[in-house]
C-alpha cells in the first residue's frame, strides 16, 4: 500500500534509506525520532503517513519559508495542505481552520508561536489530530546549536488536547544529548528511533585558505556560470561586501541577512528560488528549510561556528542527489570572528550565569573542533562523519584532501623551533606573530616588542603557510593550545616530551594538488547521473518549459519538477502518458497537469533529432 501511495502522490519508484521503516512506525501508530541529513527526504517520512491515515496532521516548523514551499510542493502533488503563520491575515487564518474543520486538508503547517493562541488551541482541541510532527526537532533542546524558545510551548499543546496524538520528531543533526532532549521535552512514548548515516555521498567537500577569498570565489563561480549557488558569510557587513563585489562583476547576485526589512528579505528569497538570481549571498539567517531542489555548490566564505551549523548548510546543496560541491574558504580571522559572535550573541537568551558559562563552553568547544576540520590533512568526509558518531574509512576518494597527494614528513625539527619560540614570547601571543618572529619578519610591532633579540628570532626558513599547518595540526594533537578568547599559543604537558626529543613527530603535507572543486567536472560522479550527451538541448527545453508552466502559477520551477525528474526525462525519453509515469518524480497528479506538454516537447526534440 505505502509503495503505491509513494508513486501516486510523489511519483517515486521507491523509498530512501530510513523512510520505509519510519512510515510503517508511524502508520503501527508508534511515536518516532528519525535523525537524518539534509536531502535525505525527512518531509516524506510524515507527508505519506498524512496522506493515507485518517484525521489531520499538524506540522510544527520554525521558517516561514519552509511552509511556503512545502505546502506549494504538496498542493502540486495533489494534496491538500495550508500553513498559518504571521504572514496570514486574521481573517485568513479563520479561513483556514474553517476550512480544517470541513475536512478539506490531511496537513497543517504551523508556527511554534501560534500553538497556544486562543483560536487555534480552540480549533485545535476540537479537531481530530492523528499526528504531530515536529520538524527541525533540534530547536527544542538548549544544547542543540539552532534553539528556539518558542519550541517549548509543544509539550503544553499536547497536554492540553483530547486525545494525544502520534508524535513524529525529525531533525537533520543531533548529538546524543540533543537526541535525549528531544526524546524527554516531547515525551515520546516508546521511540522507533532511527539515525540513517550523515554520509552525502554526492557532495564534495573541500577546504582552501586562499590569501584572497574575493579571488577564490571568483575562480570558482568562473567554473560553475549559471549554476544555483549560496555563499555564506559570518556577519551582515561581509555578506554586502561580497554580494556588491560579484553584482559590480557582471555575476546575478542578491543577499539576506537579519538587517533587511522584511519585505526586501521575501523579495531577494524569492528572486533565488524562482532563479531570477542563481547567486544568494547570506548570513545563516538564510536557508533553514529551503527546500530548492537545484543548488549546485554552497560556499562558506567565512567557516561557521560548528560542525553542525556547516553540514546543515553544506547540505542544502545537492538534495535532488545531483553531484553537488561544498567549499569552505578558511583564515584565522574566522576563528576570532566566532570568538566576538560567542560572547555577543544577541539573540540567546541564558537561564542563569551558570547556563552561561557551560553554554559557552560548548560552543568553545565546538569551534575548535570546526576549525580542526578547516586545517586537517584527512579525508574531510571521514572527519564529518567520525564528528557525528559513524566509523567511516578513512579514505573517501572524492573530497579535496584526498584528491591532494600528501607526502608525511619528519616536523620534529620545525615543532620544536616553534615550541621554543611560543616559550621564548612567554606564551603571551597568537600564531601570526609567532610565524613573523621565526622567519625574522622586520615587522614594526616585532621591534617594539624587543622580539627580534630572541634566540628563536628568524631560525626558520619554511614558508608561513607551511609554519601554519604545523601549528595546526600540533593544537589538533594537543601538543599546543590556544583555546582562550585571543588565540594565544601555549604549550600543553604533551609538548615537554618533543622539547626533550623523546618523541618525534610526522604529518602529512601537501606535495602536489590534482583535481580540485572548481574541476568538478573532472571528478568521477557520484550522485544522479547527468544528462546524456547529445541531449543537452532537451534538458535546456525542458528547463524552460517547466519555467514558464512555473511563472503562469506563481511557483519555484523546482516545485513543478526538479532538475533530477528532468534529467530522467532526458534518459528515459517516455513517448505515452504510462511511459511518462515511470519517470522518477512524476505521479498521477503532475502526469494529468503537466504530461501533455513535457511529452509533446520531448517528442518534437525526437522528431528533429532522430536517433
Amino acid at each position: 500500500m505505502i509503495h503505491e501511495a509513494l508513486k501516486k502522490h510523489f511519483g517515486y519508484d521507491s523509498f530512501r534509506n530510513g523512510q520505509e521503516e519510519l512510515i510503517l512506525d508511524i502508520l503501527a501508530r508508534r511515536d518516532v525520532l528519525g535523525i537524518m541529513p539534509t536531502g535525505a527526504g525527512k518531509s516524506v517520512c510524515f507527508q505519506l503517513p498524512a496522506v493515507i491515515q485518517k484525521g489531520l496532521t499538524l506540522v510544527i516548523s520554525p521558517l516561514i519559508s519552509l511552509m511556503k514551499d512545502q505546502v506549494g510542493a504538496l498542493t502540486q502533488s495533489g494534496i491538500s495542505a495550508a500553513y498559518i503563520n504571521s504572514t496570514l491575515t486574521s481573517r485568513q487564518i479563520e479561513i483556514v481552520l474553517q476550512s480544517a474543520k470541513n475536512s478539506k486538508y490531511k496537513l497543517i503547517y504551523v508556527a511554534p508561536e501560534r500553538l497556544l493562541a486562543a483560536d487555534f488551541l480552540a480549533f485545535a482541541q476540537s479537531a481530530e489530530i492523528a499526528m504531530l510532527t515536529v520538524d527541525e526537532a533540534h530547536c527544542i533542546s538548549q544544547w542543540g546549536h539552532d534553539f528556539r524558545p518558542s519550541y517549548g510551548q509543544i509539550p503544553q499543546f499536547i497536554s492540553r488536547l483530547k486525545t494525544r496524538p502520534i508524535v513524529s520528531a525529525f531533525t537533520a543533526t543531533a548529538t546524543q544529548q540533543v537526541k535525549e532532549d528531544i526524546i524527554a521535552l516531547l515525551s515520546l512514548q516508546n521511540p522507533r528511533v532511527l539515525v540513517t548515516g550523515f554520509d552525502r555521498q554526492n557532495l564534495y567537500f573541500e577546504v582552501k585558505s586562499p590569501k584572497n577569498k574575493i579571488q577564490a570565489l571568483l575562480d570558482f563561480l568562473k567554473t560553475h556560470k549559471n549554476r544555483s549557488g549560496i555563499i555564506y558569510c559570518s556577519t551582515r557587513k561581509t555578506v554586502e561586501e561580497v554580494c556588491e563585489a560579484l553584482i559590480r562583476l557582471g555575476f546575478s547576485a542578491t543577499r539576506y541577512h537579519a538587517g533587511l526589512p522584511d519585505e526586501k528579505r521575501r523579495r531577494n528569497q524569492d528572486d533565488f528560488l524562482f532563479d531570477k538570481m542563481p547567486l544568494m549571498v547570506a548570513t545563516n539567517a538564510f536557508g533553514m528549510g529551503i527546500d530548492k531542489s537545484n543548488v549546485a555548490f554552497v560556499i562558506h566564505y567565512n567557516m561557521p561556528k560548528d560542525m553542525e551549523s556547516y553540514y546543515q548548510e553544506a547540505g542544502r546543496a545537492g538534495r535532488d542527489g545531483s553531484q553537488a560541491a561544498c567549499l569552505l574558504l578558511y583564515s584565522g580571522q574566522d576563528v576570532r570572528t566566532n570568538q566576538w559572535l560567542i560572547e555577543n550573541a544577541r539573540d540567546t537568551a541564558y537561564a542563569d550565569e551558570d547556563m552561561e558559562l557551560l553554554l559557552k563552553e560548548r560552543d568553545y568547544r565546538r569551534l575548535r573542533e570546526i576549525t580542526f576540520y578547516a586545517t586537517t590533512n584527512d579525508c574531510l568526509r571521514a572527519y564529518i562523519l567520525r564528528y557525528f558518531g559513524e566509523n567511516p574509512a578513512g579514505y573517501c576518494g572524492y573530497c579535496g584532501n584526498c584528491d591532494t597527494k600528501f607526502e608525511t614528513v619528519d616536523i620534529t625539527e620545525d615543532a620544536q623551533k616553534i615550541m621554543s619560540c611560543v616559550l621564548r614570547m612567554r606564551e603571551r601571543f597568537g600564531a601570526t606573530l609567532v610565524i613573523d618572529v621565526l622567519r625574522g619578519s622586520k615587522n614594526k610591532r616585532i621591534y617594539e616588542l624587543g622580539l627580534d633579540s630572541l634566540s628563536t628570532y628568524g631560525i626558520s626558513q619554511k614558508s608561513v603557510h607551511t609554519l601554519r599547518a604545523i601549528i595546526d595540526f600540533l593544537v589538533q594533537q594537543d601538543y599546543l593550545d590556544k583555546s582562550d578568547e585571543y588565540s594565544v599559543l601555549r604549550l600543553t604537558p604533551k609538548a615537554r616530551e618533543v622539547l626533550s626529543g623523546n618523541t618525534t613527530l610526522q604529518m602529512k603535507l601537501a606535495k602536489e594538488k590534482t583535481p580540485s572543486i572548481s574541476e568538478a567536472s573532472a571528478a568521477p560522479a557520484r550522485g544522479k547521473n547527468a544528462v546524456p550527451r547529445g541531449r543537452e538541448e532537451l534538458f535546456d527545453r525542458l528547463k524552460a518549459l517547466r519555467l514558464e508552466i512555473a511563472a503562469s502559477q506563481g511557483l519555484p520551477a523546482f516545485v513543478v519538477f526538479t532538475d533530477s525528474t528532468l534529467v530522467h526525462m532526458c534518459m528515459r525519453l517516455p513517448r505515452t502518458a504510462a511511459e511518462f509515469l515511470t519517470v522518477s518524480g512524476v505521479g498521477e497528479t503532475k502526469l494529468k497537469r503537466y504530461g501533455d506538454r513535457f511529452l509533446q516537447e520531448i517528442a518534437a526534440f525526437c522528431r528533429e533529432n532522430p536517433m
